[in-house]
């Protein structure tokens, strides 16, 4: 891929790389030539990226021109975004606690030139900095926050900064850094490719909840390369990669304020098939969403109340209305997370008031006590596996959280889908659909005659042994060939093909 730096007069970036351009902005924004030219990477170093200034028009232009942008206008308006600014600031806790601890100032402003600090101390921390904000300058600034004895760092903003604003005991170091990143060859570039496609996995092998243990995703690997589609396994460290790809497999739990749905938005962003899609998981784990729309469709849940507040009228309501014991829910959460069961109306009030501390409303549904739940694994509309996930031993859900942070499981116990409840499979197809066509797994139950919906999940579990025990290998198979059919219908269509 070529490689230019755009810069707004050359004097503004006195670097030379081998095999790396310097070109002015007027001439990249002006020359019909860069309409026509393909594969290149545009490092934009322009002394402003504000809206309808020179650098926000030309990474603005390299995204029409299907280029490469660096930065790309999407981080532009991420580093704006206060609500982004602090995700990245809690996700990064530890890291930013752990490299500034030893600070004695309130305030420190870290320099990050192509991912990299003068201070060996900080290189962590800017690099993770970097790959949440891929931008080539970078300053973050940080404050102290003092609550009571205790005082913590917090990061209150990164931007993009000119060349012109880097002091000028930095520029030998900036120059090294950028002949690094641009000019050397990366230790984790992907491989040379054996087949058509390529697929990146997001999987983080620390996860204890993982949806897919290693097995599984060696298994997926063999049977995607046998439809033509190479994969790699990545982490959250891989961000800047994701362009590389034709599609990506997110294989860690996913959340809403969480690089995995950063992940998701970028390479929807980048033209990749996005396995689950951004869409996808804001509705799942959104409890509101599914409330609503699943009582719009006529899809049977169990009672369910939604509601911003918990006095003494608001609970004589749930007593008739749901009855106890009854169910909490955070609005955002998937996998029997985040839920809680109330046996009366004291435990109902203290948890609601808790849980309103930190979120605008709540879900209060219907206690339903079972030995067991359906989950039905759907793939673009096609159910492909279905399961009894029985509850753990002494507890009222599949998964209990055990006081040393260990975790114990019920029973999974695979079904042929010719051996499950049509009933069954007909909601849970019925229950997708209004979802997306993604990969869901889709949890039943029967109480009785009565047969509910309790949720849609994105990023279902996939083990090997469990899930696949029906279909096999069978079962990675079609997962890949709906990647690969969905990889050449956007092609197809990117080329102005039918679709």
């Amino acid at each position: 891929m070529r490689t230019i730096v755009v810069v707004a007069k050359p004097k503004d970036w006195p670097v030379d790389i081998p095999g790396v351009e310097i070109i002015p902005a007027r001439d990249y924004l002006t020359n019909p030539q860069w309409t026509r030219e393909r594969r290149v990477r545009v490092v934009n170093l322009c002394r402003s990226y504000r809206y309808q200034e020179t650098g926000y028009y030309v990474s603005l232009l390299a995204t029409a021109r299907r280029h490469r942008p660096f930065p790309d206008l999407r981080t532009v308006l991420d580093m704006k975004s206060r609500h982004f600014v602090r995700t990245i600031d809690e996700e990064l806790d530890g890291l930013i606690q752990k490299s500034l601890g030893e600070l004695l100032s309130d305030h420190f402003e870290l320099s990050i030139y192509f991912g990299r600090n003068l201070a060996q101390r900080h290189e962590r921390l800017a690099w993770r900095l970097f790959t949440e904000f891929q931008s080539p300058l970078l300053r973050a600034s940080f404050n102290i926050q003092k609550s009571g004895k205790k005082s913590k760092w917090h990061m209150t903003k990164i931007g993009p900064i000119a060349f012109r604003d880097v002091p000028e005991s930095h520029r030998g170091f900036v120059a090294e850094a950028a002949a690094q990143y641009l000019g050397h060859k990366k230790s984790r570039s992907r491989p040379k490719r054996s087949t058509g496609y390529s697929l990146a996995v997001l999987y983080n092998p620390e996860e204890r909840l993982a949806p897919s243990d290693p097995r599984a995703l060696k298994i997926f690997a063999k049977a995607a390369q046998q439809e033509g589609i190479d994969v790699d396994i990545i982490d959250r460290d891989d961000y800047t990669r994701i362009a590389e790809y034709d599609a990506l497999f997110l294989r860690e739990t996913t959340r809403v304020d969480h690089h995995t749905f950063r992940f998701a938005q970028r390479a929807e962003a980048d033209g990749l098939v996005v396995i689950d899609d951004p869409t996808s998981i804001l509705r799942c784990t959104n409890k509101v969403f599914q409330a609503e729309i699943f009582e719009s469709r006529g899809i049977a849940t169990p009672k369910t109340w939604i509601t911003d507040r918990m006095n003494s009228v608001d609970i004589d309501h749930v007593a008739t209305s749901i009855g106890f014991p009854c169910v909490l829910k955070y609005p955002d959460s998937s996998f029997s997370q985040g839920v809680i069961r109330c046996q009366d109306s004291g435990e109902l009030e203290r948890e609601a008031a808790r849980i309103l501390s930190e979120s605008d409303l709540i879900v209060v549904q219907e206690f339903m006590p079972t030995d067991f739940d359906w989950r039905v694994g759907i793939f673009g509309g096609e159910a492909l596996w279905a399961c009894r996930y029985e509850m753990a031993k002494g507890h009222w859900q599949i998964v209990k959280k055990n006081n040393r942070g260990t975790f114990s499981y019920g029973n999974v116990v695979p079904v042929p889908l010719a051996e499950t409840p049509t009933k069954v499979v007909k909601m849970a197809l019925a229950a997708a659909s209004v979802i997306g066509d993604g990969l869901y797994g889709v949890d039943l139950k029967i109480s009785g005659k009565r047969l509910v919906v309790t949720e849609v999940n994105d990023n279902p579990n996939i083990n090997a042994g469990y899930e696949d025990s029906v279909l096999g290998e069978e079962l990675y198979r079609r997962l890949a060939r709906g990647f690969l059919e969905r990889i050449k219908r956007k092609k197809n269509a990117s080329r102005g093909g039918d679709t």
